[in-house]
């Protein structure tokens, strides 16, 4: 498949080119969607609406940088856009205590699957944040822009995401050091 072609006929609306497209980068942004959406059917949802912001606004991209970031960038802004227009009420948490929560990996015997269903579990604002920022490598600055609050708020829920992650992966641990113990004898 050459993309350049692709995309060009995309341009054209052409349907079979977009089909072709749709089947090329579904899948990839389906994953994407799941990240930052509450469930299966939203993520759903959110692929739909991004293939149709993608396929609207195909004809302003330029070839410049990579495609399948551009079409990224779209995927993540249609969650992101969901998210702002279900929010309310936006809370600023000023917490002075934002040094880095790190989760310990090393004594982690979670599987991973479990640990995306954990994240997937987050509250949205922090789900969003905890995934921009350490999945997807956004800064906070991008993030505050991004998301609409301040530099702070993204420090804060970041590291409230981890806690509630850290707190219900000890839970998994615990859970299943007491099954080995009661099994075990």
């Amino acid at each position: 498949m050459n993309l350049e072609k692709l995309i060009k006929d995309c341009k054209k609306n052409n349907l079979k080119a977009q089909c072709d497209l749709y089947n090329t980068y579904k899948d990839i942004l389906f994953t994407l969607s799941l990240k930052y959406c509450k469930n299966i059917e939203e993520a759903q949802d959110n692929l739909q609406d991004a293939f149709i912001e993608i396929f609207k606004n195909i004809k302003k991209y330029n070839g410049k940088g990579s495609f399948e970031g551009w079409i990224k960038r779209i995927t993540i802004n249609k969650a992101i856009d969901k998210y702002k227009k279900e929010s309310y009420i936006n809370i600023v948490i000023n917490d002075d205590i934002l040094e880095d929560t790190t989760i310990d990996t090393d004594n982690l015997n979670v599987p991973l699957h479990i640990i995306l269903n954990l994240i997937q579990e987050l509250p949205s604002r922090y789900r969003l944040v905890f995934n921009l920022y350490e999945l997807d490598n956004y800064s906070h600055k991008e993030i505050s822009k991004m998301l609409s609050i301040t530099e702070g708020t993204s420090k804060s829920n970041l590291h409230r995401a981890k806690l509630i992650l850290k707190e219900n992966i000890k839970k998994i641990n615990e859970s299943q050091i007491h099954k080995i113990k009661h099994h075990g004898n």
